[in-house]
């Protein structure tokens, strides 16, 4: 499905939808457990993998629309092996969270995904997983899906590169505390993306899990049951869906107007850092920190360096916003965001090119000449993914003309209603079959 975007002023108030890194661990934590209620959860298509994931191993997940709440009955630590094929889908998370989960099985599990899904790199999670004492394959021998996993693991010490991905990290905790000796996971570099570990030892403390950062790496104890208080869990709103909403005000509110955007009450996620970004580039932003919201007027925007070691998700946004700055934005410490459902910075950097904007693009940095960009309509590719296709939809709210965006289903991922919130808030935005 395509998307058609004309220049647009906006304003009103928004939700950012739940979040969703949230949301796969902590239906994977309850899959963990007896059972417990999901409050909240973010309904999109990796998502629902994760769901699948939980009943292919045992468990049940039953969703209550009018309340917004997950019913989860788990497998209570020990999952059996699955009946058929785990199908990821387009989940990245969900593939790797799901791995390890595997490796307890006493039997082989088989995990496979779409085609972007069977490029992305396991091996390292593989890796970790023999030498934990299970078997664990990629059926092709390259590091990528199809993967064969057998169980079951009791637990150990591991080494595991921390500049892949640190679902490697946050996969190997949640299993580990339900194994016999717990697990120690020693990092051989320094760990990019550390938030998102922050988000899950978070989550693991809300299910009673404890779990560690030690001098080398992290830790986690054998022989835990995940049991949350009251026997559930609230999820929060997603900062990574939010910076769409924040960078659309900063750039295209209507004069006098603001937008306001809810659901944004502090936690551990990284992706927070796109008010901060907002703040340097110069743009008139307040965050209510205890009522949950968030301010934004259009803005001049200068630009500014941003290292997004810690916030890969984040580069599509900040690239889209350099593009309408009036000076150079540096985007550094990228190459892992290299490694997404697409090439990020790849995508970004030819996408906007596309759009009339000037980008010097390198391994580990791009560059986006704001001065010498002038956004223009264009027919671009969203990539089939949904980061790329929404942060292009902002370009579109002020580039001079029509933008047709290809690929636009894709972000039913993280945002299903993304386009509809669009409207509501004043863009026209059509969808084209």
């Amino acid at each position: 499905m395509d998307i058609e975007l004309s220049q647009s002023r906006v304003h009103g108030r928004a939700r950012a939808p739940p979040s969703k890194s949230y949301t796969h661990r902590a239906i994977l934590a309850a899959g963990y457990s007896a059972g417990a209620l999901v409050y909240n959860p973010l309904n999109s298509a990796d998502t629902q993998a994760t769901m699948r994931a939980v009943e292919a191993f045992g468990g049940d997940v039953d969703r209550d629309t009018d309340e917004d709440v997950l019913d989860v009955t788990g497998f209570d630590g020990r999952p059996g092996v699955p009946a058929n094929v785990i199908d990821c889908a387009n989940s990245g998370t969900t593939m790797r969270l799901v791995t390890a989960c595997a490796g307890l099985a006493d039997g082989i599990s088989i995990l496979t995904g779409d085609s972007s899904l069977r490029s992305r790199p396991q091996g390292p999670l593989l890796d970790a997983l023999d030498a934990l004492g299970g078997r664990a394959e990629s059926t092709r021998g390259n590091g990528q899906a199809p993967l064969a996993i057998k169980g079951p693991i009791s637990g150990g010490s591991v080494s595991i590169p921390g500049d892949v991905s640190s679902q490697y990290i946050t996969a190997l905790l949640m299993a580990g505390a339900v194994t016999e000796e717990g697990i120690d996971v020693n990092l051989e570099t320094e760990l990019k993306s550390a938030p998102y570990v922050d988000i899950t030892l978070e989550v693991l403390d809300a299910f009673g899990v404890e779990a560690e950062q030690t001098d080398d790496g992290f830790s986690v104890p054998g022989g835990q049951s995940y049991e949350p208080t009251d026997g559930e869990y609230h999820v929060p709103g997603d900062f990574s869906s939010m910076s769409y909403l924040l960078a659309a005000g900063a750039v295209a509110a209507d004069e006098g107007k603001e937008l306001v955007v809810a659901g944004a009450q502090p936690s551990a996620q990284g992706d927070s850092a796109i008010v901060d970004v907002l703040e340097r580039m110069g743009a008139d932003i307040d965050w209510n920190r205890e009522d949950g919201y968030i301010t934004v007027q259009k803005s001049d925007l200068s630009g500014v360096e941003v290292d997004v070691g810690d916030t890969p998700d984040l580069l599509p946004t900040i690239a889209t916003l350099g593009a309408v700055a009036s000076s150079d934005t540096r985007i550094v410490n990228c190459e892992h965001v290299r490694y997404k459902e697409t090439d990020r910075v790849s995508a970004m950097a030819q996408e906007l090119t596309e759009m009339g904007a000037t980008v010097t693009e390198e391994q580990d940095v791009l560059t986006v000449h704001g001065d010498e960009s002038s956004l223009e309509g264009a027919a671009v590719d969203g990539r089939g993914d949904h980061r790329i296709v929404m942060s292009l939809a902002v370009a579109g709210l002020v580039a001079d003309g029509t933008t047709t965006i290809a690929g636009g289903e894709h972000v039913d991922v993280s945002f299903p209603d993304f386009f509809d919130v669009l409207y509501d808030l004043g863009a026209d935005v059509r969808h084209v079959q």
